[in-house]
């Protein structure tokens, strides 16, 4: 009799403790697709975070750079160009990969953006555009003498060439501006990492301050931009001012 009590009190104790947690289950348990949601949207906040922190840190670091620039050095840079533009010269701009578009950039921009009604326009030329030409010297001589050569054909004493090079150590960069100081032109360098060789090669070197060859490579086109704005912005008040 007293086992079989015990076996009952038994039997009772789990009972009660089984409905305590069936009821601890029905009013506090959250729903298995609730608790997917909450996990989905927790992983989607922290990885728009993320997301925002990796753009902002590329935008921190781009704004350093240009807060850094030597506005002195660029100024010097626009004098160059504007010489060579006075003095009716030539310009002719090179550069590799991400800088070739940049010299692209240059070329359309002062031969056409700042082409304005009785002002006599540059003579500016990219030695980056022409790919038979660009492949004729590479696959026949080589790829370091790709600008040099082009220059040979073109380029006289007193001439401009800018050669854009983020790390500044290219090769057929350094070798181009190498010929161009040889015969007596003016020469401006754009570079960045320091500035290697071309910072001591040109006659003005800017020079960003990033060993990133992304904000580099914006800091030259931005400069290209502002090279732009200032030329118009001369011409239209020489216009202004003689009419």
């Amino acid at each position: 009799m007293k086992t079989g009590k015990r076996e009952n009190e038994t039997e009772a104790r789990q009972q009660r403790r089984g409905k305590v947690g069936e009821g601890s289950r029905f009013s506090f348990s959250i729903p298995k697709s609730e608790i997917r949601n909450r996990e989905a949207l927790c992983v989607a906040h922290h990885g728009d975070s993320y997301a925002m922190e990796r753009i902002q840190r590329y935008i921190s670091h781009l704004q350093g750079v240009l807060e850094r620039l030597s506005l002195e050095d660029v100024r010097k840079s626009i004098d160059l160009v504007m010489e060579a533009y006075h003095a009716d010269k030539q310009i002719f701009v090179i550069g590799n990969g991400g800088s070739a578009s940049t010299a692209s950039h240059i070329a359309c921009d002062l031969g056409k953006g700042t082409s304005l009604p009785g002002k006599r326009r540059f003579r500016v030329v990219s030695l980056t555009d022409n790919v038979a030409t660009m492949t004729a010297w590479s696959n026949d001589v080589s790829y370091e003498d790709v600008f040099v050569e082009q220059l040979k054909n073109l380029v006289n004493p007193g001439d401009l060439v800018i050669g854009i090079s983020a790390s500044g150590n290219s090769e057929n960069v350094i070798r181009a501006i190498r010929h161009a100081v040889a015969i007596g032109c003016k020469t401006i360098g754009w570079t960045g990492f320091g500035g290697g060789k071309l910072a001591h090669m040109t006659d003005v070197s800017v020079v960003a301050d990033s060993h990133q060859y992304g904000p580099v490579e914006d800091v030259h086109l931005t400069l290209n931009h502002i090279l732009h704005a200032w030329v118009r912005e001369e011409f239209q008040r020489e216009t202004t001012a003689n009419s």
